[in-house]
């Protein structure tokens, strides 16, 4: 994907050294364009955790470069094992940060250590090649329901909650990749972007991305999604996802479960995009098998933003003696999503369903 007509993926690298690794500070967003370069495991397990780096694809592609990284200061057994463990706690929620790094654990222990450097930059960028792939499939199949809804002339309205587009993924995002497809085709195509409280990733990412890519576009609040359906202004809504269960229940960024239960009652269309990565298929009950982050209150408490004056800061916005809970995702029983959008096409939210496409994998 493009900004300000650049192209660009979320994580890549460094074309000078070879061997740094580059993100975009997405903490930075939507008021600066923050090129960071990360230079060892540390680095990158700190830009995981703070989110600098955020969305399940992209952490997991950004964990495989961060063993790399690991291999290329110490390829010894040892700290192969350090850097995996270290990584593997940055965030509980996002299986694809266990599947890459299992599948980079894989990759490595079968070289020795004089060999691993450059298997695990191999690897790494492997796993990123394949998410752009696998997104670009994910976009081909789900351009499909949006072109079904155009047929009829009008605009088709879709909704989307939190960040699934191109810098949650190595590039073309999950469930923003139908959108953009359609937009580049031709569709009149319009985006309600929920502001996605209390870090804000619709109003700060999502309306960022659309906005750098001319896609028509409205921040709104979390609170007026149900509103918006009630209306007919939602033709239907399309969703990301950081872990699916084998029988199709789907954790997503809190309010995600309030959007589907607002769609089931009016009718609307609710979709979730998602690569198979990111399915788990250890699970079979979400609301109590999956872990759900607690972030830190001041998430919750505090908002940054820009000033009237310009200058770029964070405010307080809860009484001191207040305090403040942030569960980070909610669980979405599969009996209110409609479907899932895949690599590999379309598929209802069930054990069967996915067990038969992914026959290979589960």
């Amino acid at each position: 994907m493009k900004i300000d007509g650049t192209p660009y993926r979320a994580i890549w690298v460094d074309e000078t050294d070879r061997w740094s690794v580059r993100i975009i500070d997405q903490t930075k967003l939507p008021w600066a364009l923050d090129l960071v370069r990360l230079t060892t495991m540390e680095e990158m397990a700190h830009a995981i955790r703070a989110m600098l780096v955020r969305g399940a694809p992209l952490i997991g592609a950004s964990a495989a470069y961060g063993v790399a990284l690991a291999m290329r200061a110490d390829p010894s057994d040892v700290n192969l094992a350090h850097a995996l463990e270290v990584l593997g706690n940055t965030r509980p929620t996002a299986v694809n940060l266990r599947w890459a790094l299992a599948r980079m654990r894989d990759v490595l222990h079968k070289q020795p250590p004089a060999a691993r450097t450059a298997a695990a930059y191999e690897a790494a960028a492997a796993i990123c090649d394949e998410d752009v792939a696998t997104n670009h499939a994910i976009g081909t199949h789900g351009l499909k329901l949006i072109a079904e809804r155009a047929q009829s002339g009008r605009r088709v309205n879709v909704l989307t909650h939190c960040n699934a587009g191109w810098i949650a993924t190595v590039d073309w995002g999950t469930a923003l990749a139908p959108i953009y497809m359609a937009h580049d085709s031709g569709i009149d195509v319009h985006v309600w972007v929920e502001e996605t409280r209390p870090r804000n990733q619709g109003a700060s990412l999502t309306a960022w991305e659309l906005a750098k890519h001319g896609v028509p576009h409205t921040v709104i609040a979390d609170n007026a999604g149900g509103h918006m359906m009630q209306r007919g202004d939602v033709d239907l809504v399309i969703v990301g996802t950081d872990r699916v269960t084998r029988t199709g229940d789907v954790a997503n960024k809190i309010g995600t479960y309030l959007k589907a239960l607002a769609a089931r009652d009016n009718g609307v269309p609710f979709w979730v995009a998602l690569p198979s990565s990111t399915i788990d298929w250890t699970l079979r009950d979400g609301l109590t098998e999956i872990p759900i982050e607690e972030r830190s209150s001041a998430e919750v408490t505090t908002m940054t933003g820009r000033a009237l004056d310009g200058a770029i800061t964070t405010i307080r916005i809860v009484p001191k003696d207040s305090p403040a809970a942030n569960p980070a995702f909610d669980v979405t029983p599969a009996r209110l999503v409609s479907g899932l959008i895949t690599e590999r096409g379309l598929c209802e939210a069930n054990e069967e369903a996915l067990t038969t496409m992914f026959r290979d994998l589960a």
